[in-house]
């Protein structure tokens, strides 16, 4: 098991970032505001308007430090690394599956099934707490519908039929979405979900929190040896990390969309803590998203039981777990990808 590495998060606008002995400094305006040890980060993220020293971006490559650069509502904008890592034997093998049709549609079957079942979860769990607050009736119908497309799934002819039934699940799900927002409803309200850019609040929320799990997902590809580039669900497509996204989406409804509803019904953020930009984007404060953060590096201590390998871990680990369970696949150590279906 691989010990859960530190992500620092950089979102003060104007930071800079620079390299002292071994630890990372942060300056706002000359003033130092933070420094930590390079030996208990695991990776940096930075957003919007925040320099790396070139000397600290060469020291966190040879020490296999990853450093990601995002907008200010997290659109993914480039990442410093340093070599390849992992079996070349196991990487190309991914890519000998991921250009055979038959194994990328059962794949991504896999894959989908498991987002999907937790949408159900996510659903099913505000009907059970909720139901005094919820539509009761709307809420049942799309569970119904979400579980009768996992059966169909399976039966998929081919990976664009299984991307159509994801994409019809999706439609399902957000359909229903704002019902379970239970407070602050006339301050956050979700009509339909819209990106690059997000558009309203709740978007700007799971856009943000769908990157941080997204880079997360990633790095833990990379630590097993696996190219985060090349996936099955997720068709190839320049600087799109592929595999990342595919892993991601099991992750999706139970942690991400599960965070930001909690976010909101527990009043932890407020509607004055979102601006509008020139171009109509919903933009986070500083103040904002670092309470997300915190909430989301918090969210990860959390533990849970794993149903395939029958252990507790905690949710930061879950990335590692399922990449190193790709990797296993791969391989042909297991007979199929066992995605991560949350109790």
């Amino acid at each position: 098991m691989k010990k859960l590495l530190n992500t620092l998060y950089v979102g003060i606008q104007r930071a800079y970032l620079h390299l002292d002995g071994e630890t990372v400094v942060i300056e706002v305006e000359k003033v130092r505001v933070g420094q930590y040890p390079i030996h208990i980060i695991g990776g940096i993220v930075c957003f919007g308007n925040v320099l790396c020293s070139p000397a600290l971006l060469g020291f966190c490559a040879e020490r296999d430090v990853s450093v990601s650069f995002l907008s200010e509502y997290g659109k993914f904008l480039a990442s410093v690394r340093g070599p390849v890592s992992g079996n070349v034997l196991l990487r190309r093998q991914q890519y000998r599956m991921a250009d055979d049709a038959e194994v990328t549609r059962k794949i991504a079957a896999q894959l989908v099934s498991g987002k999907l079942a937790n949408c159900r979860i996510v659903l099913n769990r505000a009907l059970r707490d909720h139901t005094d607050k919820v539509d009761s009736v709307a809420l049942k119908v799309a569970s119904a519908k979400i579980d009768s497309i996992i059966d169909r799934v399976f039966h998929a002819a081919d990976t664009t039929e299984v991307r159509g039934f994801e994409g019809e699940a999706a439609a399902v799900y957000f359909s229903v979405f704002n019902q379970l927002i239970i407070d602050q409803k006339n301050d956050f309200v979700f009509s339909d979900r819209n990106r690059r850019p997000p558009l309203d609040e709740v978007n700007a929320l799971l856009s943000f929190v769908y990157t941080l799990v997204a880079h997360d997902v990633r790095s833990a590809l990379e630590t097993v040896g696996l190219d985060p580039q090349v996936g099955f669900l997720h068709r190839d497509r320049s600087g799109r990390p592929g595999l990342a996204l595919d892993i991601m989406e099991e992750f999706r409804p139970t942690l991400a969309d599960r965070l930001v509803l909690s976010l909101i019904n527990r009043r932890q953020i407020s509607k004055k803590g979102f601006t509008k930009s020139a171009n109509g984007a919903i933009i986070m404060d500083d103040d904002t998203r670092k309470l997300v953060l915190i909430e989301y590096q918090n969210r990860k201590q959390d533990e849970v039981q794993h149903p395939y390998i029958d252990e507790t871990v905690k949710i930061g680990l879950l990335f590692f777990v399922q990449a190193n369970l790709m990797a296993r696949y791969i391989r042909g150590d297991i007979d199929g990808y066992p995605p991560f279906f949350w109790k």
